[in-house]
């Protein structure tokens, strides 16, 4: 019986001890100390087809008391018809400057078109030397892969989408939301940041609804009146739901909107020629029933670098 208790002691001592440790925990490696985790500034770039552009990603690395000297940038493309991916090669290696440690040292790269496609082949052939024959939606994804002074390497999960897009794909900043649940005001999302994505020529992915980045829903842009439609039906031609509930819309879907206008006056577009800063403007809102309708407006400005 005292074997026993000495047991059941030394295991809780055992516990207690590796429960204490300092869990100074970094996205990568679950311990700041191993070192490498790569802050991503642009998770998505929109790459415009014919338009010459010199494109450009930074992001920025915390030097605990193993530092990171070099970050290694490995590409990959995906076919969006087909859904075939490429080889990986190396895009480019970044020298970190900053080697202090308690530093957060800064880096950018910079790419064109020749640059991404260099060493890639799909299906056994190189991509088109001419951007011409890409196809909306398709994508390259660049990876992080820091190397420290210890002589370790670390392959980052946050990484870089550069997509074939249209007029209005990119990241947009919120800078102004409202939120009506039941007919009552919650509050608002203002602040935060909005990825749109082209999913064909036509066609765009708004990610995240509100305060929840596990929803989506698509629209259009009508080019000559400016009017946002959102769509009833997912890419499957699905019933779209958020939250698990039947999407309205503007002109379809479920149920009616209750606490705020939905029209082409508040789902609308208004390029910015001059600046680039265009402006999207969505309501829309999801059915639970007469009186207890989600509803959600929201206005984002483009981000330009």
């Amino acid at each position: 019986m005292k074997t026993l208790k000495k047991l059941i002691l030394t295991l809780f001592v055992s516990t207690m001890i590796f429960s204490c440790v300092d869990d100074d925990n970094d996205e990568l490696t679950g311990n700041a100390a191993v070192g490498g985790y790569v802050d991503v500034g642009n998770p998505l770039i929109s790459y415009v087809v014919g338009s010459g552009n010199t494109y450009a990603a930074a992001g920025a690395v915390f030097q605990g008391e193993v530092t990171t000297g070099l970050i290694n940038v490995y590409n990959t493309f995906t076919d969006n018809m087909t859904g075939q991916s490429s080889n990986r090669t190396l895009l480019k290696t970044i020298q970190v400057s900053d080697l202090s440690i308690g530093s957060t040292a800064q880096f950018d790269l910079t790419f064109t078109y020749e640059e991404l496609i260099a060493g890639l082949t799909l299906a056994g052939s190189p991509l088109p030397s001419d951007d011409g024959g890409l196809n909306i939606g398709d994508f390259w994804i660049l990876e992080y892969e820091s190397e420290t002074s210890e002589g370790n390497t670390h392959n980052n999960s946050s990484t870089t989408k550069v997509a074939v897009g249209t007029r209005y794909a990119g990241i947009y900043s919120v800078v102004e939301s409202e939120y009506w649940n039941s007919g009552n005001f919650i509050g608002n999302w203002s602040g935060g940041d909005r990825i749109i994505e082209s999913v064909d020529a036509t066609t765009y992915r708004h990610v995240g609804l509100a305060y929840w980045d596990d929803n989506e829903f698509f629209f259009s842009v009508d080019n000559d009146t400016n009017v946002i439609t959102a769509f009833d039906k997912d890419l499957e031609d699905g019933d779209l739901l958020l939250n698990g509930s039947p999407v309205m819309t503007c002109t379809g879907g479920t149920g009616a909107f209750e606490s705020i206008t939905c029209d082409g006056s508040t789902s609308r577009a208004i390029p910015d020629d001059a600046n680039g800063e265009d402006v999207l403007e969505f309501t829309i809102g999801y059915f639970r029933g007469v009186g207890a309708t989600r509803e959600f407006f929201e206005r984002l400005v483009k981000q330009v670098d």
